[in-house]
């Protein structure tokens, strides 16, 4: 269900704020992002996996918590990131 290592490597390059970047709240909500993506694709084949909604659960309460965060420091990059991952807010 985790992300390899090639795909994680490209949404960092693409959402980094400078060159070292690899932990920034966009980062990590990008990676998020993606594996909320994964995970729900792969509800829509087994519904009775529980143990997997959970986790998707918890992704998207990381993710929001992580939004919420950016929000309150920086609100401009808070709004071009939610327009680039297509969030609703």
């Amino acid at each position: 269900m985790s992300l390899d290592k090639g795909t994680k490597e490209e949404i960092t390059k693409k959402f980094q704020l400078h060159e070292k970047d690899t932990g920034s709240a966009d980062v990590q909500i990008a990676i998020l992002t993606e594996r909320i993506a994964e995970v729900s694709e792969h509800l829509k084949l087994a519904p009775k996996d529980h143990g997997s909604r959970l986790a998707l659960l918890k992704l998207v309460g990381q993710r929001r918590k992580l939004l919420d965060y950016l929000n309150s420091t920086d609100t401009k990059r808070y709004q071009s990131l939610i327009a680039k991952l297509n969030l609703r807010k």
